[in-house]
């Protein structure tokens, strides 16, 4: 660890750590309603479970996000952090607002109320002081974190993330606006929604996974931008237009049809970009880096979004597939891969590698880390699958041949049991993941052959960090 204040994201990790397996019990819960509907229906019914599911997923990205910049800011920058104390300031903002949204959901507190009860927007329900708090959060962050980049070095990363991470905050302030015409409301809500997971997170994506590929492969920076600026030029041509695949049966003029089915179909290539960038990147490395985990998991990254966003978000894009998908079991395979590729193994590949280095014990738990990996990795494909093919049958029954939902939801009952078993692998990948990070035993790791010859010739020699 070069400075002090990259200590900062420790703290960072740590709580998006615990929300993240709050955030996959919350996932099993649900799963298991599915195939037992009166399961909690008194204590906590599905629509509460469901919502602290998607917000603590949305919330322990973001704090990985700000950790992930506060780590490799100075780093970047060549310089520390600008405030320590406006970085820890922010974190409590963020923890008190999270628990206020907990407890408001959990107890259904203040209903109705504009200030302090919650809106029935999905991924938005937080009340209107919770959204605030997260504004006024946003804004500490981006003035610590832009202030260490203007004070310091400029490199096409830290650059790249910061205009990922303003793009982030100013495109939250939608939230806010809530209008009473239903298809208004949802023009305006794709835009914080679609514009944050296809548009700003993709930057802070290339970002952070350029970072890793920098550390973890010694490719040259040169050849590293030239990549990044190719990938955020892919995401944000496809990604901006692609928010109108949203709008083609909610009001919207008929000409988003077509502007939405040419442009989301282009989302496809800025992550095959990353992919391709990831695994070049690895094939022309020069170093044989100790924290293998932490290359799986960037490796992981880059595969099982292009994959789970790309492959699996095409396949149901245009508008004349949509039109009979929409809504159904399909659109939940897409959204579970996407965001476990795109963004969780992203987050997990950055905890991997920085956590070691923060705690002093590089690397560690390595095995076991990885173990995690596989096991998280194919319940999620696995689950993906199974929603795939109950999605499938779901719209033959009843898109195309009428039936009624919930007779059609009897029939996919073997699907839903399949779905909540992989569910229960991921959890416990979760929890060996949360060990391996959290447990101090140092592993002995075996040199590369490029290790052990510079071993030969320099005994005193140190693998690369």
């Amino acid at each position: 660890m070069k400075y002090q204040t990259q200590k900062i994201a420790l703290a960072y990790f740590a709580v998006a750590l615990g929300l993240f397996v709050i955030q996959i019990i919350g996932g099993l819960l649900v799963g298991y309603v599915y195939v037992n509907p009166n399961f909690l229906s008194e204590i906590l019914p599905f629509n509460i479970l469901r919502m602290l599911h998607t917000n603590s997923l949305v919330v322990w990205l973001l704090l990985g996000f700000f950790g992930a910049a506060y780590f490799l800011v100075p780093e970047e920058a060549e310089r520390e952090m600008h405030s320590t104390k406006l970085a820890y300031l922010q974190l409590i903002i963020l923890v008190v607002g999270t628990l206020g949204v907990v407890v408001t959901y959990v107890f259904n507190l203040f209903e109705g109320n504009w200030l302090l009860g919650k809106e029935g927007r999905e991924f938005l329900e937080q009340p209107k002081w919770v959204k605030v708090g997260i504004v006024v959060a946003a804004l500490i962050f981006l003035y610590n974190v832009s202030m260490t980049v203007l004070k310091g070095k400029k490199t096409a990363i830290n650059t790249m993330l910061l205009l990922g991470l303003w793009g982030l905050a100013l495109l939250f302030l939608f939230a806010f606006y809530n209008p009473s015409n239903l298809a208004l409301d949802k023009q305006y809500w794709w835009y914080v929604i679609h514009l944050w997971v296809e548009g700003v997170w993709e930057l802070i994506m290339a970002s952070i996974l350029a970072y890793l590929m920098l550390k973890l492969t010694g490719v040259d920076r040169e050849i590293v931008e030239k990549w990044l600026y190719v990938i955020v030029a892919l995401a944000l041509f496809s990604g901006i237009l692609g928010t109108g695949h949203h709008y083609f049966f909610i009001g919207m003029p008929s000409y988003w049809l077509w502007i939405g089915s040419i442009f989301s179909s282009l989302e496809i290539l800025p992550f095959f970009a990353m992919m391709s960038f990831a695994f070049v990147m690895v094939w022309k490395g020069r170093r044989d880096h100790p924290n293998k985990a932490a290359l799986l998991w960037s490796l992981g990254c880059a595969t099982l979004a292009f994959f789970g966003a790309g492959v699996w978000g095409f396949l149901h894009t245009l508008h004349g597939i949509n039109f009979y998908t929409h809504g159904t079991q399909i659109t939940a395979a897409h959204g579970h891969l996407a965001f476990y590729g795109a963004y969780v193994c992203l987050n997990i590949a950055i905890f991997t590698y920085a956590m070691p280095i923060l705690l002093n014990r590089d690397p560690y738990n390595q095995v076991l880390n990885m173990a995690a990996f596989w096991l998280m990795s194919a319940g999620m494909c696995f689950m993906t699958f199974t929603l795939t093919f109950a999605g499938t049958v779901q719209t033959h029954l009843q898109r195309v041949m009428g039936e009624y939902y919930m007779d059609v939801q009897d029939q996919l009952a073997l699907f839903y049991w399949m779905r909540f078993f992989s569910g229960v692998a991921v959890f416990i990948g979760v929890l060996l993941l949360v060990y391996s990070l959290a447990v101090p035993r140092k592993e002995v790791v075996r040199p590369g052959p490029i290790e052990r010859k510079r071993l030969e010739e320099d005994p005193d020699h140190m693998p690369a960090e």
